[in-house]
């Protein structure tokens, strides 16, 4: 019963990830991700992965979607900052499609050829933070700081333009 479950609560996050990345308004999209994290929490609590799925409502449908609000709120949503972005948007797919083929290309062929199966995920606050600050303690600050540059880039772009 629980696979079902599983299976049900991915093909709904699927669904609202899709719902999510091609909906026009900022505030829809925001919406249909938070669905989405919370059917993935959904998930790791059908499999029987409750720290996961605790962490997954804490972590991403908590704090990561309010610094997307934070972003919401300071974009710029006027009729011509729209159009600005929609033309560059309708310009640039190119690059980006690039960069995800070349990051999912090696990821699918690993997977197709059968490699090692991944370790064991933690189980609990104590080894999730020693696992985090003992040999990823780099990773985790990298991270931070990259966060903390995303979140200071979006409040400059999103800043009003005072007209003299």
């Amino acid at each position: 019963m629980s696979d079902l479950a599983a299976i049900w609560c991915a093909s709904v996050a699927l669904a609202c990830a899709i719902l999510a990345v091609t909906r026009p308004a900022i505030v829809h999209a925001l919406i249909w991700l938070v669905a989405a994290l919370l059917s993935l929490a959904g998930c790791f609590f059908a499999l029987g992965a409750g720290f996961a799925g605790a962490v997954q409502i804490l972590i991403y449908a908590g704090a990561i979607v309010a610094v997307f609000v934070f972003v919401v709120m300071t974009a710029d949503a006027s009729p011509e900052a729209l159009a600005r972005e929609r033309a560059r948007l309708a310009q640039g797919w190119r690059r980006p499609a690039a960069a995800v083929g070349l990051v999912a290309l090696p990821l699918a062929l690993g997977l197709l050829a059968g490699g090692t199966s991944p370790a064991a995920a933690p189980d609990s606050g104590p080894s999730l933070g020693a696992i985090l600050f003992g040999p990823w303690a780099v990773a985790v600050e990298v991270a931070s700081g990259l966060l903390l540059a995303a979140l200071m880039g979006a409040r400059h772009l999103g800043r009003r333009r005072e007209e003299p």
